[in-house]
């Protein structure tokens, strides 16, 4: 694991983690694709991993600089500080174009992932029996999840909890999106959109000092909701990298297959062709603190070629193949001096 870097190889780092950030915001799109793609996913995963019992005793006993060189600190603060900076910046022009040109977005995602899945394809090599099964075992589960029904929202803490755990799968397996999964489970306007409001409306009541904003049962409710799915988060994000880890070392080519073929089955969510399921409740719309209508899930169907657009769209598709294509040229290239 590098742990010293050039200015020029830390500029390309974070600029990774805005990629990461970006892709992690939009349901459908996982952030782990990206680092996969972009290849930090095995270094982000051992990093992680190594926030455990040894590293809590350093940070305890005031060992700072000991504690940031075992977690790979220079590491994460990049690509972590990228995905974060990329939450205020690159994701509010992605929320421009997908409002007003959702198609073509869609499109350019679905044509990444397409071009991803042969970056990681070519270099992957051996394609025994164990290896194709679990290329089948990762698909299989991909196009299952993509078409799965929303259950129920549930406020249930050890259940936003879970929810907390399984989102953050998004930033650390690739193909898997945390915010479809929240969707999936019948909790992302809870957790995303209801519990972020709520934070927002304390926070800025206790900054104007407004306290009483602390006496609304709806607010202490919010507010124990998000702290909930926080704390889940954080221990997912550890402890499905020590699992990830672990398995990583002792089977990397059947993991490595299994998520191609899970990428692969994200196709299915990222299909740009697909009308919105918005979601309701008493008969009426729900929408976010933008007041915008909160989607549920998609229905998708087959393009019209008759129609301009389809045809803007599958050159979009070309767009998105040829940026990875363009990646792996310059990659060999690179490689090649």
């Amino acid at each position: 694991m590098k742990l010293e870097r050039t200015f020029l190889q830390k500029t390309a780092l974070f600029f990774k983690g805005l990629a990461m950030g970006a892709a992690n915001k939009v349901p459908g799109v996982s952030g782990g694709t990206v680092s996969f793609v972009l290849s930090f996913y095995e270094e982000l995963i051992y990093s992680f991993q190594k926030i455990n019992l040894k590293a809590l005793k350093l940070l305890i006993n005031g060992r700072f600089k000991s504690f940031y060189q075992y977690v790979n600190g220079q590491f994460l603060l990049l690509i972590m500080g990228g995905s974060m900076f990329s939450y205020f910046s690159i994701s509010l022009v992605l929320d421009y174009f997908l409002k007003h040109y959702e198609l073509y977005v869609w499109s350019w995602f679905f044509g990444m992932i397409i071009g991803s899945l042969f970056y990681i394809y070519k270099d992957f090599g051996d394609w025994n029996f164990k290896n194709t099964l679990s290329f089948v075992i990762g698909i299989s589960v991909g196009v299952g999840i993509s078409f799965m029904t929303p259950a129920q929202e549930n406020d249930n803490l050890w259940f936003v909890f879970l929810c907390g755990i399984i989102g953050v799968s998004g930033m650390t397996f690739p193909g898997l999106s945390g915010s479809f999964i929240l969707i999936l489970l019948g909790n992302y306007v809870l957790l995303l959109v209801d519990s972020v409001n709520g934070l927002f409306t304390v926070v800025t009541g206790i900054l104007s000092g407004n306290f009483e904003v602390l006496n609304v049962p709806q607010n202490i409710k919010y507010l124990k909701i998000i702290s909930v799915f926080t704390a889940g988060s954080a221990f997912g994000l550890v402890s499905i990298s020590h699992v990830l880890g672990y398995v990583l070392k002792r089977w990397h080519q059947i993991v490595t297959a299994v998520i191609i073929g899970f990428i692969a089955g994200s196709l299915g969510i990222v299909w740009p062709w697909k009308h919105k399921i918005f979601a309701v409740q008493n008969s009426e719309f729900l929408v976010d603190g933008k007041g915008n209508k909160i989607v549920q899930n998609y229905e998708r169907y087959l393009p019209d070629f008759s129609h301009s657009e389809t045809w803007f769209a599958i050159f979009y598709i070309v767009i998105g193949i040829a940026i990875i294509l363009g990646i792996d040229y310059y990659d060999r290239r690179k490689k090649a001096k």
